[in-house]
C-alpha cells in the first residue's frame, strides 16, 4: 500500500504530470512521468475510467497498479510524479504483466 505522501491527491497535480510529463504506452495502461527535482518522496497518481469496467473491476486493477508501485517505490529518483492511465486490456492481465510495464516505462524515463 501507498503512503499518503506517495500519492498524488490534488487535481491540478494530475494535470500539471499529464500534460507536461514524459508519455510511454504498453499495452495496459499509458504512464506519465515528470522529475520535478524537488526533495520530497516520489509520488504516484491512478486514472481507472469506466471503460475499464465495473466498479469492482477498475478497483481491483486500481489496487493491483499500487501494489506494484509499491515494490518500485525503493528504486525511484526523489521527487518523480508518475500518472497511470489504465486502458481496458489492463482489467484482464495478470498482476506481473501490469508490474513489467510499470517498470519498463518507469525505466524508460530515467534513461531519458
Amino acid at each position: 500500500m501507498l503512503a499518503r505522501g506517495n500519492r498524488i491527491t490534488r487535481g491540478a497535480d494530475y494535470k500539471a504530470v499529464v500534460r507536461g510529463g514524459r508519455r510511454c504506452a504498453s499495452a495496459n495502461a499509458v504512464t506519465y512521468i515528470v522529475t520535478t527535482g524537488e526533495q520530497r518522496p516520489s509520488r504516484f497518481g491512478f486514472i481507472v475510467s469506466k471503460q475499464v469496467g465495473g466498479a469492482v473491476v477498475r478497483n481491483t486493477v486500481r489496487r493491483r497498479f499500487k501494489a506494484a508501485s509499491a515494490q518500485l517505490l525503493q528504486d525511484m529518483n526523489v521527487g518523480t510524479d508518475i500518472v497511470v492511465r489504465a486502458l481496458p486490456a489492463s482489467a484482464h492481465a495478470p498482476f506481473h504483466q501490469l508490474r513489467a510495464d510499470l517498470l519498463k516505462c518507469v525505466r524508460r524515463a530515467e534513461r531519458s
